[in-house]
């Protein structure tokens, strides 16, 4: 039991880095001259955005659990 959390997180994270990476790929496609500064400034700024609501996705999922009486320890 003590693996599920850490096999859904993993899995969360790898899922949410290849939507970043297909969602920033196709932005970089549509563009059809080659702007190295605005892709790192787009890719920084998705990176700012993701990172926090990531934190707030593993915040508020172990509050659910706690509330639900999960024990969360760590052996």
């Amino acid at each position: 039991m003590y693996w599920v959390p850490v096999v859904f997180v993993s899995f969360k994270i790898v899922v949410f880095a290849i939507g970043m990476f297909f969602a920033i790929k196709w932005h970089y496609d549509q563009e059809k001259e080659f702007d190295k500064r605005r892709v790192l400034r787009v890719a920084g700024t998705v990176a700012a955005v993701f990172v926090p609501s990531l934190l707030g996705v593993v915040f508020v999922t172990f509050a659910v659990a706690k509330m639900l009486g999960l024990d969360l320890t760590l052996p």
